[in-house]
């Protein structure tokens, strides 16, 4: 363990004790109580952490703490005199106080679990760089209304209005959150995507706000939420229709105030954070319903993005498939290309899973094309669906596959038909399915992973 500690204050004295402590585990401590000696330190040796102990230098101002908890976590240690001074921090960035006198053993976990916890953070923002930068975009054709789409993101990415995604299941949302953030002033910091289908109910509030210690049970200590994590860049809710009332006020709150707290906390915090959302079901009619606040969704809808489903921007249709031939991780030495029989067949299909479909669809092709150059009919696994329109408001369906379908295709297919023709409304097509909404939504959830 080499990682180094900067302790910084003015009790020389107990400087000694606290270093030889973290010393005697491992930790390198420099210990400096002023100004010229905390700048040296600074530059020579980037700290893995702050520990800024009260009373602190006065050359270090709420300004210096700001920036220090910008660029590295901070630990403030203080006694009964100097809660307000750390209370102070902590709304500056600190991650986290404890009172003196202090426990060898609470400083060491506190200490650890800090450093842990700023390495990952570091890794997360590495990750999303590089998602951002080497993925392959599924903003891809030239079609009218993609490119009136893309002239929508590069007029709203600029500025700091909160944005409503809205698009039928498969249209790539979440590749236009990706997009709205890489043109935007945040683009070095992260992109957190929360879908908001998958978090249990109990502990969403937890995971978007985050938890103080002892908070529940269970809370065994301080956890920044997903709104810390995208401090600096931007938040992305995926299928915000789907958030309980309780969080729905919360988050009203963070869009107004720009200020939250976190779970079982006395301290406002700020929401640095630019909040992008979507949805494919009708937030309109929900709120008529009096299934998502009103004034909630008057806050999303200060800018909205419609993303066209793929049957209305076919054109797109082959530059897409060169582009999953391309990056698709199954094709390993071989640069495929589509026959014309096959782009033809592509080009007539309605695509009720819109891009997500595609990409599957290209991917199987991939593989069952073996060794073979070309991709032909023969490979594409697209069922032939007809829909006969109803002339009453009866409505009836006929799925038709040129292969033995398995079970999970025919799901798979009428979920989808389903949720093309009640536009994305999921109670509707719960109801029509017979099953509830919760039971729905793991289904989809599994559709998506395919």
């Amino acid at each position: 363990m080499n990682d180094h500690i900067l302790l910084v204050g003015r009790d020389a004295p107990s400087h000694r004790h606290i270093a030889e402590e973290l010393q005697q585990r491992g930790y390198q401590v420099a210990a400096r109580t002023d100004h010229a000696g905390i700048q040296r330190e600074l530059a020579d040796q980037p700290p893995d952490l702050i520990l800024l102990d009260h009373p602190w230098p006065r050359e270090v101002s709420k300004a210096v703490i700001e920036q220090w908890a910008h660029d590295y976590p901070v630990l403030v240690l203080c006694d009964e005199t100097g809660i307000d001074a750390a209370l102070d921090a902590l709304r500056l960035g600190a991650t986290e106080f404890l009172v003196k006198p202090v426990d060898s053993e609470e400083l060491a976990g506190a200490v650890r679990r800090i450093i842990d916890h700023a390495l990952l953070y570091r890794r997360g923002e590495f990750y999303t760089s590089v998602v951002r930068h080497e993925a392959p975009s599924l903003l891809v054709g030239d079609s009218a209304p993609l490119r009136q789409l893309l002239a929508s993101l590069q007029a709203v990415a600029p500025t700091e209005a909160t944005v409503l995604i809205l698009g039928e299941s498969g249209v790539g949302k979440e590749k236009v959150a990706q997009e709205i953030h890489r043109l935007s002033p945040a683009a070095e910091g992260p992109l957190v995507a929360v879908d908001c289908c998958s978090l249990q109910e109990s502990l969403f509030e937890s995971e978007l706000f985050g938890h103080e210690r002892g908070a529940f049970t269970g809370a065994v200590q301080r956890k920044p939420g997903l709104i810390e994590q995208a401090r600096g860049g931007t938040l992305f809710l995926d299928e915000i229709g789907e958030i309980p009332p309780t969080i729905q006020a919360k988050l009203l709150r963070v869009l107004e105030t720009r200020r939250f707290r976190r779970l079982g906390g006395t301290v406002d915090l700020e929401a640095e954070v630019r909040i992008v959302a979507a949805t494919n079901r009708d937030l309109d009619a929900m709120a008529q319903r009096g299934e998502f606040r009103q004034d909630l969704l008057y806050r999303l809808n200060a800018f909205v993005v419609a993303v066209p489903p793929l049957r209305e921007r076919r054109e797109d249709i082959p530059p897409l498939a060169r582009q999953f031939l391309t990056h698709s991780g199954f094709s390993k030495r071989i640069v495929k290309r589509m026959s014309e029989p096959a782009l033809q067949q592509l080009l007539d299909y309605d695509w009720p899973g819109n891009v997500r479909e595609l990409r599957n669809v290209i991917e199987r092709a991939i593989i069952l094309s073996g060794n073979k150059l070309k991709i032909g009919p023969e490979h594409l696994t697209l069922p032939q669906i007809a829909v006969t329109p109803p002339a009453t408001p009866a409505t009836g369906v006929t799925l038709t596959f040129d292969h033995e379908p398995t079970l999970a295709e025919i799901e798979q297919y009428y979920a989808q038909l389903l949720l093309t023709r009640h536009q994305g409304r999921r109670a509707a097509v719960a109801r029509v399915l017979g099953i509830g909404e919760r039971t729905l939504y793991r289904l989809l959830a599994n559709l998506r992973q395919e």
